[in-house]
């Protein structure tokens, strides 16, 4: 055996070309320090740099890398020197790290999620000895400074919330050093630089914005003078301590760019590296995004990350300006959000706050030092309200980050409002939010009284030149959209359409409005968060009274009216099975009660009533109930779990990030066959290529697919699968994972997928 030991090898290339081990771990030590400085934890991620893979110095890696035998463990070893060398807690919070940096993050004493423990892991490690050859780096730290060097530990907060997010946090910076670090090694070697980051900086984009906002300026409509106070109020309070703050705008007010110039001069102020904005939807995300690139003038200072963003094909044939260097560019900052803008979802932000996944994590220790900019905070769900405040908590107060609960509503999940366990020391940026309210009151909103049956809605939005309902199920707007679908300008949006359809309806139907031209659009809650639409008229399902608001929000949207625009808020007959679904249920029903007892549905106060009803008057346990674990031992709720864990630090990471979820969903994928008007059928193109490729080479192919997809009930699925109105491509591989529609009649161009009955065909004539 060699006397130099390595990390890693070049199959066909002299070993003097090869990585010594001692070099990548001084190297990826050196980076997760730097990384981990953001928020004072870069002793503790320097040793886990240093010592993550120890274990390759085993006589049996060495000739694994040679080709000689098979791969063993390599990450256990420096778990084990981490435990035994450095004091508790620490040794037990740098080992979770460096065992799962390859595997995952898991749990400390039972096996989850296809994962061994950590304390058996250690105790299984405990006997592997290292070869007297084996050269470390020399740390330079002793073990009892490590205890020092955690100041999100330290004065008070050491409570096990902070030390399991702590963990995560080390884990992210050792997962995104060792890739970034042999990603390096092996670009330089081949002479293949691989390009990263991004040139322009927080104070180039400030100034960008600033340029852009100018040309607003004069613009002296009652709604835009608003506007402008609004940004100017904002934009004041950038000097302000970095913390916890709210953005209370009304629909219409200008709170999205309102709120990305605070971040940007906030930024600029303080510091902090970048603005991350969260939004509940992804077809809103995909409208933001769009927007910021606008006003900053850059699409490589933006990052839209969600699961339907189609990072390019790949094949690498360009689907747009930048090209396949620039895909590869947008598919590399998504592993660790390296773009001083990222627009993202709330599914995205959270599940990976909360993940175990290396490649979820890695991008988290980004978010430390940045300003968070979370949008409609109302809308995440009960079950795990609490850890995601929890979350939102610790970044404020222990890395850095700034963040800001950007509502149309009212910051409702702060202990000012009266949320017990909520958010506190929460500052207000928008000037008198009530005074805003009275001043942007462009609708009334009116509640009919008896239930308006499908036939008779139909009447009403026929009757609209331009009218929007808003319903509360894709079958509901499927079936509504039946009714008025020979009239002109009849229209439909739901997530039964797929992204890249949603997308092409999204702009016509904008352009149809600023024509004039006669639109009559039945949609599901998708049109609500963001979507900037401004119709005369606005019908909406019983639901929740924020939901209410969003609607509202399409309806006169810039004051362009000569009188306030009209809101009709409507129940379905029992008999029509249209009843709000059961999650949303609760919610509708609050929302009535206290719609009975308010003359203005909008007004702060009302608003005030109706979250004291879903929030605050809940116990502690409905506002975190995922159950972690399986069984009769699960624990109901995360915070609970890690409670009980937090003696010996021995916290379920694996059983959390299984429990973790934004979005209850029983929904699979449907690859469907829509091809934009004037584009190449990139579908068929995809799915061949999806076929022949080699196992290793789909995940581009999948994810160009993304834009393609629409989420069906599993049953559903298996109905058209078994009638063979789909297939299932190279299952034997990938089990369901690709499943594509084969009766193309069943996705058709105003409402998308219909798959009530999967036997079909249109022929010569369509149902509708």
């Amino acid at each position: 055996m060699s006397a130099v030991v390595y990390a890693h090898s070049v199959p066909g290339r002299d070993e003097v070309l090869w990585e010594p081990l001692a070099a990548h771990l001084t190297k990826v030590a050196d980076r997760a320090e730097r990384l981990a400085a953001t928020f004072g934890g870069q002793e503790l991620a320097r040793v886990m740099g240093a010592l993550h893979d120890i274990g390759k110095a085993r006589d049996a890696f060495q000739s694994y890398i040679r080709g000689q035998g098979t791969s063993v463990d390599h990450s256990t070893a420096g778990a084990v020197i981490a435990e035994r060398n450095y004091p508790a807690p620490y040794g037990r919070m740098m080992a979770y790290g460096i065992a799962g940096h390859h595997a995952g993050l898991a749990n400390g004493c039972i096996a989850g999620s296809g994962l061994s423990s950590l304390k058996d892991r250690l105790a299984a490690g405990a006997a592997t000895l290292l070869p007297v050859r084996c050269l470390t780096p020399d740390l330079d730290i002793a073990p009892t400074s490590v205890a020092l060097a955690a100041p999100v530990l330290s004065e008070g907060f050491t409570h096990e919330f902070s030390a399991a997010f702590l963990i995560r946090m080390l884990f992210s910076c050792l997962v995104d050093a060792d890739r970034l670090e042999t990603e390096r090694f092996y670009a330089d070697l081949l002479d293949e630089p691989v390009e990263r980051g991004c040139t322009l900086t927080v104070t180039d984009l400030r100034d960008r914005l600033n340029a852009h906002l100018a040309q607003f300026e004069g613009r002296t409509s009652a709604v835009n003078s608003l506007r402008a106070e609004v940004l100017t109020a904002v934009r004041a309070r950038a000097d302000d301590e970095p913390g916890l703050f709210s953005l209370t705008v009304p629909t219409g007010g200008g709170k999205t760019l309102s709120s990305l110039a605070f971040a940007l001069d906030h930024a600029v102020r303080h510091g902090l590296r970048r603005v991350i904005y969260v939004i509940p939807f992804t077809s809103v995300v995909e409208q933001t995004a769009a927007v910021f690139r606008d006003a900053l003038g850059s699409d490589d200072a933006v990052l839209e990350h969600h699961s339907g963003f189609d990072f390019g094909p790949a094949d690498g044939s360009a689907p747009d300006d930048e090209g396949k260097d620039g895909a590869r560019k947008l598919r590399l900052a998504a592993e660790n959000w390296d773009r001083p803008v990222v627009v993202t979802t709330a599914v995205q932000f959270f599940e990976s706050l909360f993940s175990n996944r290396p490649s979820a994590c890695r991008k988290l220790h980004a978010i430390a030092g940045s300003v968070v900019i979370l949008d409609e905070a109302q809308t995440l769900p009960l079950k795990v309200l609490r850890p995601c405040l929890e979350a939102l908590r610790e970044l404020a107060r222990g890395y850095r980050s700034s963040v800001v609960l950007c509502t149309a509503t009212q910051p409702a999940v702060t202990t000012d409002a009266g949320f017990r366990g909520g958010l506190d020391r929460v500052r207000e940026l928008a000037p008198d939010p009530p005074d805003l309210y009275r001043r942007l009151k462009r609708v009334t909103v009116s509640t009919i009284a008896e239930p308006v049956s499908d036939e008779a809605l139909a009447e009403r939005l026929l009757n609209e030149p331009q009218a929007l309902c808003i319903v509360n199920s894709r079958r509901h707007a499927r079936d509504l959209h039946r009714r008025i679908a020979v009239a002109e300008g009849a229209r439909h949006l739901s997530t039964c359409l797929c992204a890249k359809h949603r997308r092409a309806e999204l702009a016509a139907i904008r352009q149809d409005i600023k024509d004039g031209k006669t639109v009559r659009l039945v949609s599901t809650s998708l049109v609500e968060a963001g979507v900037d639409f401004s119709f005369p008229v606005v019908y909406r399902a019983m639901a929740g009274l924020d939901s209410i608001a969003q609607a509202a929000g399409r309806c006169n949207r810039n004051g362009e009216l000569p009188e306030l625009g009209r809101v009709f808020v409507f129940d379905s007959p029992e008999d029509e099975g249209h009843r709000p679904p059961v999650e949303l249920a609760l919610f509708a029903q609050t929302a009535a009660s206290v719609l009975r007892a308010h003359d203005d549905p909008l007004a702060l106060d009302t608003l005030r009533a109706y979250f004291r009803q879903v929030y605050w008057l809940r116990g502690d346990e409905d506002l975190d109930a995922a159950p972690v674990g399986e069984g009769p031992d699960a624990i109901r709720g995360i915070l609970n779990a890690l409670r009980l864990h937090r003696r010996k630090h021995d916290f379920p990471f694996a059983d959390i990030a299984k429990a973790f979820r934004i979005i209850e969903s029983p929904l699979v994928p449907v690859i469907v066959p829509y091809r934009p008007a004037g584009e190449p059928d990139a579908v068929p193109r995809l799915l061949d290529a999806l076929r022949h490729a080699p196992a290793d080479k789909t995940g581009g192919i999948a994810r160009a697919l993304q834009p393609y997809l629409v989420q069906v009930p599993r049953s559903a699925r298996a109905g058209l699968l078994k009638a063979g109105a789909a297939e299932c491509i190279r299952s034997g591989e990938f089990g369901d994972q690709f499943v594509a529609l084969v009766n193309g009649d069943l996705y058709h161009p105003d409402v998308g997928l219909d798959w009530e009955d999967p036997t079909f065909r249109r022929f010569e004539t369509s149902i509708f």
